[in-house]
């Protein structure tokens, strides 16, 4: 198992200062404590494991992935922890954190441009149409996170940790959308113990695709690719909460500040979208929600950069 043993029982943890006026109470789960940092450690693992097994990907062989970088980072732990190359296929529009960090687990990495640094519509499908030319030639497996079912599969166990650490005592889940793949793995596994759990997805109100509004620019990194998630199913959530970059960024420096939280803009949105749950949903009602990673990986960007904060 080696370096994968890191993976999972991360942290669940309530919000002391950050909490609703009604007595609700918000716990967050700590996936930044997984191996590289992030939650997507489950699906980078699930996925090259199960492509192993179907001989999809061969010894020697090398993965192929388009990512906004935290993907890309799992993706590379997980090749190097088994072996394999990885080549990435990457933007400007995605922190330079990210970058380093997949470059020194020994990823390959090429860059498409964005328009200003803009995560849109046109740049998502600019960066999954390279992967695929790349994923054609020999040796090569393109892992095709938006449908790729076993990532589902990852986040099955990040669910029944959640039911374990509440003791099965949780009202409402609330996550952002990117591939949808966390969202319903996780959702699933709490339903399979109670069915009357709320779900609410979480995304950018500069491109609110899933409520059916324009795609638009985005600025929060990870969620919001411009248009509908292949895998995406509808009726699995009750409701679809819509947060401004602006937002984000202005609670996940409040949680660094007055919770001891260090997270990037994602988190910030789950935490605005698991308050208004609580605000809804009324005293006495427990909401759990994600920090999907690490401040630690926007450093550079406008998040956490001098003069920003």
């Amino acid at each position: 198992m080696g370096a994968f043993a890191g993976i999972g029982n991360t942290p669940l943890v309530e919000l002391r200062r950050v909490a609703p006026a009604n007595g609700a109470r918000i716990f967050v789960k700590l996936e930044w404590a997984n191996p590289t940092g992030s939650m997507k450690d489950r699906m980078a693992r699930t996925a090259v494991e199960g492509a192993v097994r179907d001989g999809r990907l061969i010894p020697g062989g090398t993965v192929v992935e388009y990512t906004a970088g935290t993907t890309g980072i799992s993706l590379a732990f997980a090749c190097a922890v088994l072996g394999f190359g990885l080549h990435v296929v990457f933007s400007d529009a995605f922190s330079d954190e990210k970058r380093r960090t997949m470059l020194a687990f020994g990823a390959t990495v090429e860059d498409v441009p964005s328009d200003n640094g803009a995560i849109t519509e046109t740049l998502i499908k600019r960066m999954i149409a390279r992967a695929a030319e790349v994923s054609k030639q020999p040796g090569m497996w393109w892992c095709d996170q938006l449908n790729n079912h076993d990532a589902v599969t990852g986040y099955l166990p990040l669910g029944e940790e959640i039911w374990t650490q509440t003791k099965g005592r949780i009202d409402a889940f609330v996550h952002t959308v990117g591939t949808a793949h966390s969202i319903h793995g996780v959702t699933r596994s709490l339903r399979a113990h109670n069915p009357d759990i709320s779900v609410f997805a979480v995304e950018p109100a500069e491109s609110a695709v899933l409520s059916g509004q324009p795609t638009g620019p985005n600025r929060i990194e990870g969620i919001g690719i411009g248009f509908v998630p292949p895998l995406w199913e509808p009726n699995a959530v009750d409701g679809i909460l819509t947060v401004s970059a602006d937002e984000a960024m202005d609670m996940a420096r409040r949680l660094a500040r007055q919770e001891g939280l260090f997270a990037g803009t994602s988190s910030g949105a789950n935490v605005v979208a698991a308050l208004r749950t609580a605000e809804r949903m009324g005293p006495g009602s427990t909401i759990v929600t994600i920090l999907c990673d690490s401040g630690l990986r926007y450093l550079s960007t406008e998040l956490y950069r001098s003069g920003t904060i």
